[in-house]
């Protein structure tokens, strides 16, 4: 067996950005390593591995962690660095839309502009202290 890399230099960078994404989807969520593994069969060895880009991601893995963390696999395979998982989740969005009720539906909406909002009065609160703006 192969020593582990020292560093992240030693490692492919596609698979250090595919196990930053998985970590941070899955600190998000709230998710140990070892829930993840209960739910995926995936052992939680091999998601810590993962998560520091020290190994591979078998296909049918990937699907199944997407699948929990309810996020398309496109988002962990974007080449961008700063990509946006909402970017690759709205192409589901009027599927997910179509099995809520009438009310349901008017929730996400307006919590959809509430967030929009909320970006803008964040950013007006930048703009007000001197510092740059988020997209």
């Amino acid at each position: 067996m192969t020593p582990p890399p020292s560093d992240n230099r030693d490692r492919d960078p596609e698979l250090v950005r595919l196990g930053e994404r998985l970590k941070k989807t899955r600190d998000y969520l709230n998710m140990s390593q070892q829930f993840v593994s209960d739910s995926t069969g995936i052992p939680r060895s091999a998601i810590s591995d993962i998560e520091r880009g020290e190994r591979r991601v078998d296909s049918l893995e990937l699907k199944k962690l997407a699948r929990l963390y309810r996020q398309p696999v496109a988002y962990f395979l974007a080449e961008e660095k700063d990509a946006d998982a909402s970017e690759y989740s709205l192409a589901g969005l009027p599927r997910a839309l179509a099995q809520l009720t009438d009310g349901d539906a008017k929730t996400v909406l307006e919590f959809a502009e509430y967030l929009t909002l909320r970006r803008a009065a964040e950013r007006e609160d930048q703009n007000a202290e001197g510092g740059s703006p988020t997209a």
